[in-house]
């Protein structure tokens, strides 16, 4: 191919790149969600930071994707592995706000699923690094990363069912919606990290 050729080819952007980039925040940004909820409130500051920023780096995406002539994966699945990426970190985001509105402050069962969140979240991150990589040359595969993700909040629906069966030994029936509700709001979180993994393994399998 001629010089002259190769410069009338569109560039490839680094799609998977602003992925990981994506990932990393995400994961940065539940670590600081994980210790708000154990306790250390400063945190809730840097949840929020980490949100904006992961939007910031969603658009990119979205804008790269659209543009590009090629993509390492389907572009529906570039899209959908970073749209609901953001669920997760903007479900955190939301559930720290509705905390402060509310006055509701997490408790050891919040604590205990935002340690897995933060968990789940980070396997993730380890999925998203694999992306594009050779199983050979990778410590591990992208899919062995997404059941990581998924086993780590199927521990979470465990502690999530225990801490709802604990509210019926409360009395006080605002309290018991109060936390019903926000622990329904960090199951929601959970439940977007699943849809994540699930979505790595179908473009996973698409691609083999």
């Amino acid at each position: 191919m001629s010089p002259s050729t190769r410069w009338f080819l569109p560039e490839t952007p680094d799609v998977i790149g602003m992925l990981r980039r994506q990932a990393d925040i995400s994961a940065e940004g539940m670590a600081a969600f994980a210790e708000w909820a154990c306790g250390n409130t400063a945190r809730a500051e840097d949840v929020r930071v980490a949100e904006h920023q992961c939007d910031d780096i969603r658009r990119s995406l979205v804008a790269a994707v659209s543009e590009a002539f090629t993509t390492p994966l389907q572009p529906e699945d570039l899209f959908q592995l970073s749209r609901d990426l953001d669920k997760v970190i903007n479900g955190a985001k939301n559930t720290v706000r509705e905390s402060e509105v509310m006055g509701v402050p997490p408790d050891q069962a919040t604590a205990d699923m935002a340690v897995l969140l933060a968990e789940g979240v980070d396997h993730i991150r380890t999925a998203f690094a694999a992306l594009g990589v050779r199983v050979g040359k990778s410590p591990v595969s992208a899919t062995q990363a997404a059941d990581a993700a998924v086993k780590s909040q199927r521990n979470l629906e465990r502690v999530y069912r225990q801490a709802a069966g604990d509210l019926l030994q409360l009395s006080d029936i605002a309290e018991i919606t109060g936390r019903r509700e926000f622990y329904r709001r960090v199951s929601a979180i959970s439940d977007d990290i699943v849809s994540v993994a699930d979505r790595i393994w179908y473009s996973q399998v698409k691609e083999s």
